[in-house]
C-alpha cells in the first residue's frame, strides 16, 4: 500500500515544486488580483509588471525615480527606505504574506506610486506588479 501512495505523492510534490507558485496561492491575494484585473478590463501580465517595477519613471520625487530605488533590483532581497528602515522582500516566494491584506496593499501603493510616479497607480499597474512578484 505504501508503494502505491508514495509514487503519486512524489509526482504531486515534483509538480508543486516545479510550478513554484502553486503552493503559495492565497485566496485573499487571488481576490485582490481578480479585482485589479476586473477594474483594468484586461488580463494581468507578469512581464508588464516586471518592466514597470524595473523602469525609471518621471513625475514623482527626484529621489525615488523607480520602485527599485527602495526595493532593490532583486525582489527576493530586503530593501531599505530612504530613512534606512528595512523593507521586507517583495517576492511572494520569500514573503508569502505579501499582498494578502487589501488595505495594506492600497496604503503602500498609494504612498509609493505617488512618490515614484507623482500619481496613483492604475489597477492594471498594481495587478501587473503583484502578478510578477507572485511568480518569483
Amino acid at each position: 500500500m505504501m508503494k502505491l501512495l508514495s509514487r503519486p505523492i512524489g509526482i504531486a510534490l515534483a509538480i508543486t515544486l516545479c510550478t513554484g507558485t502553486a503552493s503559495l496561492a492565497d485566496p485573499a491575494r487571488d481576490a485582490l488580483l481578480a479585482g485589479y484585473e476586473k477594474a483594468a478590463g484586461q488580463p494581468l501580465s507578469a512581464d508588464r509588471g516586471e518592466a514597470f517595477f524595473r523602469a525609471s519613471h518621471q513625475g514623482g520625487k527626484a529621489a525615488t525615480p523607480a520602485c527599485t530605488t527602495c526595493h532593490t533590483t532583486d525582489p527576493k532581497s530586503a530593501g531599505r527606505t530612504r530613512a534606512g528602515k528595512v523593507i521586507e522582500p517583495m517576492a511572494v516566494s520569500v514573503n508569502p504574506k505579501r499582498f494578502v491584506d487589501p488595505a495594506f496593499v492600497e496604503k503602500w501603493f498609494g504612498r509609493n506610486c505617488n512618490s515614484v510616479l507623482g500619481r496613483d497607480c492604475t489597477a492594471l499597474e498594481k495587478g501587473d506588479v503583484i502578478t510578477w512578484l507572485s511568480s518569483l
